[in-house]
């Protein structure tokens, strides 16, 4: 290995879901925080849970608003 030019490597990496520490791994920072894992994904459970996505949804309203799509150059005239 070349030196100085890897990242910082976290042997011992936590990664945490909802507060609490479900596994460790190798990474490059110290700290992960997932919101969904293979014990709570209902693939791997095979329980139906509900997946928080509104935070999903309103930052792609927000991106997304104001006429977005009406800025480009083939975009129709808004109406009025």
């Amino acid at each position: 290995m070349k030196p100085d030019i890897h990242p910082k490597y976290f042997p011992e990496c936590k990664v945490n879901f909802r507060g609490q520490v479900v596994m460790t791994v190798g990474a490059t920072v110290p700290e992960l925080n997932v919101e969904v894992w293979s014990g709570s994904h209902p693939f791997y459970t095979g329980q139906k849970t509900f997946v928080d996505t509104a935070g999903r949804v309103e930052r792609f309203q927000r991106k997304f608003a104001g006429g977005y799509f009406a800025k480009g150059k083939d975009a129709p005239a808004a109406k009025k």
